[in-house]
């Protein structure tokens, strides 16, 4: 009994994580947010216990390392799904399907450029900084919208070991691009549709490198080289307390760098015991390491301890956002 109550306290954890969240929404928010409470009253609660219980299904699955990435990549593809399907219904005509009636284009790069280009503070940013400090660079390994197509693009073939030549140097041009570009649109005066065709020409470049190199690479190249994003949660990962390291039992058999699809675990990496400063904590290569050498540190809890607190908060996190985000 007692093994029974501790296989399913992080589950229950995140099962009443969601649940407290939602509620204080479908409570405190005048406009509905969740959907099903748009289209007939009490839905709202109906959705709310749904995905609460979405969220521990996902944790129970995922507590076992060796089924832990299959998961994480089925429930980010149907986040996503959800969020451009939702957009799409909105877009088609069925207005109850958008947030709030004012479209924008969704590409992460506007978390960034949006703020400066207005010279305002949204929600986006806000929630964004919000998701770093409670999981670190989850955003970037479960709860971005665009992130789980580079993902499934680049799953078709094993990564490189080498690392992606030029890396930072891609990072900082694209992140500088957006930034000046964005400063530029507001000095000059620009209107929203010039800079709504530049966001769109952006975005449409994201999607070339996923289809097209991201593949060829077996490696994420859109949310590791190209989405100012990315670059960001590199630092700003830092202000959260997880972290992830390879212990001094490692016997550099280097299995885990062919399941590590953001350029963190290259030869270098492996040998300085420490995973890349593009790794997103997503635990992929846990599984595959036969020393149980990769492991989580949250302050002084057991390693085990540790993943499965990111895991429930993350997950958290995830099902949250398949209520809330929309456009």
């Amino acid at each position: 009994m007692k093994q029974k109550l501790k296989d399913f306290q992080y589950p229950i954890i995140g099962f009443a994580a969601v649940i407290v969240i939602l509620s204080i929404v479908q409570i405190k928010v005048e406009r509905p947010m969740l959907l099903a409470e748009r289209f007939f009253n009490g839905g709202g609660w109906l959705t709310i216990l749904l995905l609460g219980s979405y969220a521990a299904f996902l944790i129970k699955r995922m507590k076992n390392p060796s089924e832990s990435a299959k998961w994480r990549k089925r429930s980010w593809l149907l986040f996503s799904f959800v969020f451009f399907g939702q957009l799409a219904m909105g877009l088609s005509g069925f207005e109850k399907f958008l947030m709030t009636g004012k479209l924008h284009f969704p590409i992460p790069a506007l978390i960034v450029g949006g703020p400066l280009y207005r010279m305002q503070l949204s929600f986006m940013p806000v929630l964004f900084i919000s998701t770093i400090v409670l999981s670190g660079p989850a955003w970037c390994s479960q709860l971005c919208y665009f992130g789980a197509f580079d993902l499934w693009a680049s799953s078709g073939k094993k990564p490189v070991r080498r690392a992606i030549k030029h890396l930072w140097a891609l990072k900082f041009t694209f992140l500088l691009l957006v930034i000046l570009m964005a400063l530029i649109l507001r000095l000059s005066g620009a209107s929203n549709l010039t800079a709504s065709v530049f966001s769109a020409i952006f975005g449409i470049l994201g999607i070339a490198v996923i289809l097209l190199i991201s593949p060829k690479k077996g490696k994420m190249l859109h949310c590791v080289a190209y989405c100012p994003v990315g670059t960001l949660v590199r630092f700003m990962k830092l202000i959260n307390p997880f972290r992830m390291y390879i212990a001094t039992n490692c016997n550099d058999c280097m299995a885990c760098s062919l399941t590590c699809r953001y350029d963190a675990l290259n030869v270098e990496n492996i040998r300085q015991r420490k995973p890349g400063p593009t790794c997103t904590y997503c635990g992929d290569c846990i599984s595959s390491c036969k020393t149980m050498s990769i492991r989580y540190r949250l302050f002084s809890l057991k390693p085990e301890t540790a993943r499965m607190t990111w895991i429930v908060i993350t997950v958290a996190l995830h099902a949250v956002f398949m209520g809330l985000a929309r456009i």
